[in-house]
């Protein structure tokens, strides 16, 4: 007989709701095919069905959010392997296996630890098997089942932004569109209404209106006007359980806000404006401002400002200040006091910016009078013209009327003008003006060659008021007048050939003038009337401002007569008529057969001007014998020999020779005195220089006596410094040097050139008390006086 084992599962379902059952979708184990038994009951387990291996698992449903003390029984594992002996040991795996799902292995029951929150995971699959305690073997196939979490309704509906920001235009039909709000809920939408979300609005009625399912706010009221109010806010409820007693809601703040559209035309708050300027105002000068009111905002706000009628249409003009939506009236055109003292105008604002289903308001414009008064100014006084152009002859004598300017106030004083010229522009004072009739006359003679236009200035200024004034150009031109001779366009200096034939051209002359006649210049030429007889050449006047001079004869000499001077008259022909006479030099020389120049006898046409070659050489050689002697003479002196004079031993000098030995001692008296250049007045100051002859003759210089202690080394200095500025003194005289110790020394001196202006000997006992650097000194000296003594 066949044996079957059975494996038990039994699934317990806590309170308060029972244990559902729902078949799944096939699954097969891929097992062995066995035989198991499954109870499914929540009071007994005598309810068990076999079948195959392929039998189908339920899922269960687990309450969620499990308020208890204990822990939540999910259900019993058994196997029909089971005896009771704790052979069996039930193992669980899966999501939450011994965490959160636990299961008592000897006994099967699997129990919930934890709350179970199914928005966190709404199903848990879960695997159940059966070993053998001692050896560790299954003895069952592993099987799987799932746990789904029953959904509880604890969240309420969020919105997805805490505050919603929303605008909508004023005056909007019923009905307009203005936001759409979602809220959101985590229950479970697909079990009971827990998820079903119903909106409904709690604030902002009757202005908006909000669709239950949707979330669309709308407008709920015709005619909402910007202007009265601008903001709103709406609050918006979301309740799930499709909005039944017990369900949890979540609100909501939109904030509304109406945009501005142009229903509201420009206002002027006055009817009349009036405003005041100087007549002196420069175009462009601002008089006043106007601004019409309008309730919209941005663009809807902007005004437009034009003139539309007035008597000064012509003389303002108005212009929109973009910043300030203000109308600035402002001068178009110079103004008059004289001619019009008050304008009246009639300005116009309006909307660049209409909507045409407004237009059934009225129209978007309005209009006011600005009126305008013109102030009376002291002006300055305004010439008749803007500027002045006189003409007058250059032959005009001083005090020649030019012309005359004339000016006035132009106010209604009508103050008197006087004249003056602006000397800054006639330094020269050519010119001079009546101050009371504006007469202009000459001061000095003119010369249109000189300066063709001469411009000043005019200057008028009121008498009663002098810081009123005004300038104006005034240009005179200077009228030619024939004063001036023609003359030579150039200095002409020409020459014929030798073998010159009569009629022939030698020279083409050309003339100038600074006068500049109407009609143009008109030269003409001739020989003056003392070479017209008897001259070797002739003048054709070309009757075009040239002429030419011809050759009158055949051949000409140059050794005979070498340079002709042709006198040629130039007369023009404007009145009075201006003549002046040029000469042209001919030089005679000779020509190739092509009549090109060869020679002259006045080489200065040919040869640059200066001395002749031989000249030069002869000055040169004259400045190198003059240099050579200058030279040897030089030489000569140098090798001149001068003698000494010196014969005498008894000769005292200034001078100190070195002979670089001691000397002999204080016996020695043969080499100099030291004496006398310790009392320099012992010298001789007569005594001339005897060691070279001198050059010439110049009386001694007498030099201030030295004091009696004065020094050796102040001494010499001042020889040396007397010599270098002696002339008598030969350029060579040298100051030889010595050891001297000066004056000062704690010892005194210690040279024996002082013994010998000493009678008797000296004592050096002294020297024993200087210490032990003049000990050897002491022994020395002080030994010699005890010698002697003894």
């Amino acid at each position: 007989m066949r044996t079957y084992r059975y494996f038990l599962l039994l699934f317990w379902v806590g309170q308060p709701y029972p244990t559902f059952s729902n078949p799944l979708s096939k699954r097969t184990s891929g097992f062995p095919a066995k035989r198991k038994a499954l109870e499914l009951s929540a009071n007994s387990r005598n309810e068990l069905s076999r079948s195959k291996r392929s039998w189908m698992w339920n899922q269960f449903f687990l309450l969620e959010e499990y308020t208890g003390s204990d822990y939540q029984y999910v259900g019993k594992l058994h196997s029909d392997q089971d005896r009771g002996d704790g052979s069996l040991k039930y193992i669980l795996s899966g999501d939450g296996a011994g965490d959160l799902f636990i299961i008592n292995e000897n006994t099967g029951d699997i129990q919930a630890t934890k709350r179970l929150d199914r928005e966190e995971k709404p199903v848990y699959i879960l695997r159940a098997q059966a070993v053998n305690r001692r050896t560790g073997r299954p003895v069952e196939p592993e099987s799987e089942f799932i746990i789904k979490i029953h959904d509880i309704n604890d969240n309420e509906p969020i919105f997805t932004k805490d505050v919603y920001t929303a605008t909508v235009p004023e005056m909007a039909d019923v009905g307009t569109f203005v936001v759409q709000v979602t809220a959101t809920d985590a229950d479970d939408p697909t079990y009971g209404n827990s998820a079903k979300v119903v909106y409904s609005i709690l604030q902002g009625q009757p202005y908006f209106s909000v669709e239950s399912e949707t979330g669309i706010i709308k407008t709920a009221l015709l005619n909402m006007d910007r202007e009265n109010r601008e903001q709103y806010q709406v609050v918006i409820q979301a309740k799930d359980m499709g909005g039944q007693m017990g369900g949890l809601s979540g609100t909501t703040t939109v904030n509304i806000t109406l945009t501005d559209v142009n229903d509201n035309p420009p206002r002027f708050p006055q009817s009349t404006y009036q405003f005041k300027t100087p007549e002196s105002s420069p175009p462009g000068t601002p008089i006043g401002r106007i601004k019409a009111s309008d309730a919209d905002v941005g663009e809807n706000a902007e005004i437009e400002y034009s003139i539309t009628d007035g008597e000064g249409h012509e003389m303002f003009d108005v212009i929109t200040d973009q910043e300030t939506q203000e109308g600035i009236i402002t001068v178009k055109k110079l103004l008059d006091f004289e001619k019009k003292k008050v304008y009246t105008l009639k300005v116009e604002a309006s909307n660049p910016h209409v909507e045409p289903r407004f237009l059934y308001l009225g129209p978007f414009k309005d209009s006011a009078t600005v009126r305008i008064v013109v102030d009376d100014v002291d002006e300055p006084p305004v010439f008749s013209k803007l500027a002045y152009i006189l003409q007058i002859r250059e032959d005009a004598r001083i005090n020649t009327t030019v012309g005359s300017v004339a000016a006035q106030d132009p106010d209604a004083a009508r103050n008197p003008v006087k004249y003056s010229v602006d000397r800054h522009t006639d330094m020269d004072r050519i010119f001079n003006i009546d101050s009371g009739n504006g007469s202009i006359f000459t001061s000095k003679l003119l010369d249109r060659e000189a300066l063709l236009w001469h411009n000043i200035t005019v200057i008028a200024t009121e008498i009663n008021n002098p810081k009123q004034s005004s300038r104006v150009p005034l240009y005179i031109k200077v009228l030619d007048v024939n004063d001036n001779a023609p003359e030579f366009a150039e200095f002409y200096e020409t020459f014929v050939c030798e073998k010159a034939k009569a009629d022939q051209l030698i020279q083409t002359l050309r003339a100038v003038d600074k006068d500049d006649p109407y009609s143009g210049h008109q030269f003409s030429f001739s020989l003056a009337p003392e070479a017209a007889s008897g001259s070797n050449f002739t003048i054709q006047d070309n009757k075009d401002n040239t002429a030419g001079i011809l050759t009158r004869k055949n051949g000409y000499n140059r050794h005979e007569m070498s340079t002709y001077l042709l006198p040629v008259v130039i007369s023009d022909n404007d009145y009075p008529v201006q003549s002046s006479t040029g000469t042209v030099t001919v030089r005679v020389c000779a020509c190739d057969h092509h009549g090109n120049m060869q020679s002259c006898h006045a080489e200065a046409l040919i040869h640059p001007t200066g001395l002749s070659t031989g000249a030069l050489v002869a000055i040169l050689l004259c400045i190198v014998i003059l240099l050579v002697t200058v030279v040897l003479f030089a030489a000569l002196r140098r090798q001149r020999k001068k003698e000494p004079l010196i014969i005498s031993k008894e000769d005292i000098r200034d001078n100190i020779v070195s002979y670089n030995d001691e000397g002999g001692g204080e016996e020695d008296t043969q080499a100099f005195d030291i004496g006398t250049l310790r009392n320099p007045e012992a010298m001789e100051d007569s005594k001339s220089r005897r060691d070279i002859v001198p050059e010439a003759l110049f009386l001694p210089r007498r030099t201030p006596t030295a004091r009696d202690n004065t020094d050796v080394r102040d001494f010499i200095n001042q020889r040396l410094k007397e010599n270098d500025t002696d002339p008598t003194a030969p350029p060579y005289d040298s100051l030889a040097t010595y050891a001297y110790e000066g004056t000062g020394s704690v010892a005194d001196s210690l040279s024996s050139l002082e013994s010998v202006t000493t009678d008797g000997d000296q004592d050096y006992d002294y020297l024993s008390d200087w210490g032990p650097r003049f000990k050897k000194l002491a022994d020395m000296y002080g030994g010699m006086d005890s010698d002697k003594d003894s």
